[in-house]
Order: C-alpha cells, then structure tokens, then sequence
C-alpha cells in the first residue's frame, strides 16, 4: 500500500523560508545582545561588578523582586484566558494559563518572539482553537502593554518632568526621539497604511490570496477586538494594572538591595518613586529593540536612566546586570515549571479518552 506524499514542493519551500527568517531574526536579535554586552564591558571591568555585588548587595530585596515577577507572570497569565474566553477559545484551568506565560517568557531568552508564537500554537492545539484567533488575542495583550507604556511614559514626563527635560535637551537620542515624533513623514507613512489596511479589508476583489489575506486579517481582529468588548472588561484592565504595579515594584524594590541606590530614596524624590518611576519606562521602551531576553537594550537603559541621578557607571551597570540575572534565573526556573506541567497535562489528557471508555 503506497503513502501519499502532502508536503509540495512549494509548502517545503514556503517552510524552508520560515525557518530561514526565524534563524536570520534569531540570530539578528542575539547579535544584539551581544553586542551591547561587549560594549558595555568595555566601559566597565567586570571584577568591579561582582567586587560591588559581594561587598554591599543585600539579597534579601532581590529574592522579594523575584517573587513579584512570578505573581506579575501569573497574573498575565489568568488575564489572557479572559481574553481567551471572551474570544470564543474553551476554558482552560488557570495553572495552565499561567504556565503559558512562564514558557513563553522562558523561550524568548533564547529568541526573541519565539515565545510568542509558542503560547499561540500550544493554546490553539491544546484548545483545538483557531490559530489566527489566539494570535488576535495576544496581539491585544501586546495592544494593553503599550497603552500602559504609553500611559506611564507621559505620567513620568509629568511628574520628574526635569529630568526627562535633560535627557531630551541634552543627549542626542533625546533629540532624535523628539525629531522622530514630530517629523510629518511618519505621521503620513501610518496614515498611509491605515488607509491601505482599510482598503484592503472592504475591496470586493475575489482574488484567493486577498481573500485569504482578508479572512486571515479577520480572525486576527476578533482575536483584537475583545480587548474593548469583553464582558469582564473591569477584570481584565484591573489584572492589567496589578500586572503593570508589580513590574514597576520590581525595579523599586531593588533599589533597597544596593546602598548606591537607597540614596535615591529620600523625600525630595518621593522617597525613589521619581527615580524608579523613570528608570522603569526607560526600561520598558527598550523592548522596541530586540534582543533575547532583553539583554543588552534593557541594561543600558536602566544605566542610562540611573545616571540621570547621578548613579556612576559602575555602580549602575552592577544593578542592571544583578537585577536582570536574577529575573533570568527565576523565568528559567519557571520555563522548567512550564515545561513539566505541559508534559503531565499532555499525559494526563491522552489518558482520559481511554478512561472513559473503560
């Protein structure tokens, strides 16, 4: 009996160029990383670092840190299965909607976005949901977080409007953001695509690859949309604001961890708030850089932002580098954690079927 071949040639080849971006993006995002690490050893002697780390680091502040990024995770988790929910996706147990965070936040250390597409697939297969639905869904869980680093970045520009002023006066990359933001050109270019999109999507053409394009773009909004028609919409913003609280918590808490840092809590900056407030949204807007797990953009912009308070290089780059191991080690702890529960849940349900026919 023959056995019918269903990979094409033009799928392989479809699947080959996947694969080949996946690696080229991959490898794009590492070499960043080390890049900017390589860079920034340049500027600091490493034996500084772990001298100021075993001299004067309390761990006490570091192990808390570490505990509120398991409880900002496992919130995220229990907010994308309203979304999940609210999109149509069967109900999962809320462990298994945490551990989908967890492993997705432990996959993209090793690439950036892998982790992603990860959650996306694990949830669709474990669901037997639609892909480009699931993928709606995490893109407004993405839409929720820069709505919030939108939100916090004006609320520091507000409220330590001078050193933001500094930083945008007298740095070039500050003259630059500001270049950027008011150049017409990149208003025209997303007016633009708006307007394409929007043409597209109400075309009449019944070309299949339009078609296939529309219905994609479709189950992508669905997956969207419940962000703002969602029946637990108080929930699902409140769990985003908890989500949002414990990461600012988790840079101002180890600002107590290092004695260069606790000078920054006194009442003239609102005992550290100020400072943690601006070394976080720095912090956060590294993100539009991609690098593995944030390593190398997200360092130095928290140094760069500690600076602005007048932290030396050395003792700032300690905290940057202490503070992001730390976060490392926990989501690789808890990528270990993801893992082992999918493998028992997978063994548990494959058993279930014959359990009931018994």
């Amino acid at each position: 009996m023959s056995v019918k071949n269903n990979i094409t040639p033009g799928s392989a080849s479809s699947k080959e160029k996947k694969d080949l971006r996946t690696a080229l993006t991959g490898l794009f995002s590492l070499g960043v990383s080390v890049g900017l690490i390589v860079w920034l050893f340049q500027k600091v002697n490493l034996h500084t670092i772990l001298r100021i780390t075993r001299e004067t680091c309390d761990y006490r502040w570091l192990l808390l840190m570490c505990a509120v990024l398991v409880v900002s995770r496992s919130i995220r988790g229990i907010r994308w299965g309203i979304q999940l929910r609210a999109a149509g996706v069967k109900r999962m147990p809320p462990f298994a909607e945490m551990v989908t965070i967890y492993g997705a936040y432990a996959l993209n250390l090793v690439l950036t976005g892998v982790g992603e597409v990860w959650r996306c697939v694990y949830v669709s297969r474990r669901q037997k949901a639609s892909f480009t639905t699931v993928v709606g869904t995490d893109l407004g869980d993405r839409i929720s977080d820069a709505i919030m680093i939108v939100t916090l970045t004006l609320l520091a520009v507000l409220v330590a409007n001078p050193v933001i002023k500094k930083f945008l006066d007298h740095y070039a990359v500050g003259r630059d953001v500001v270049s950027i933001i008011s150049s017409p050109a990149l208003w025209i270019v997303l007016g633009a695509v708006v307007i394409g999109v929007v043409a597209l999507m109400r075309s009449r053409c019944q070309n299949r690859v339009i078609l296939r394009i529309k219905q994609e773009a479709q189950n992508l909004w669905g997956g969207f949309r419940v962000l703002f028609t969602m029946k637990h919409q108080v929930r699902f913003w409140t769990y985003t604001l908890l989500i949002w609280v414990a990461y600012f918590l988790m840079t101002y808490l180890c600002f107590f961890a290092f004695p260069f840092t606790r000078t920054l809590v006194r009442p003239d900056l609102c005992y550290g708030l100020l400072p943690g407030l601006v070394v976080f949204v720095f912090g956060s807007l590294s993100i539009a850089i991609p690098a593995s797990g944030g390593l190398g953009p997200w360092n130095l912009a928290v140094i760069f932002a500690l600076s602005l308070y007048g932290i030396d290089s050395a003792d700032a780059t300690t905290y940057a580098m202490v503070v992001w191991a730390f976060q490392t080690v926990t989501q690789v702890l808890l990528g270990i954690v993801s893992a082992g529960y999918i493998t028992y849940d997978h063994h548990k349900r494959r058993l279930e079927p014959q359990s009931a026919a018994d």
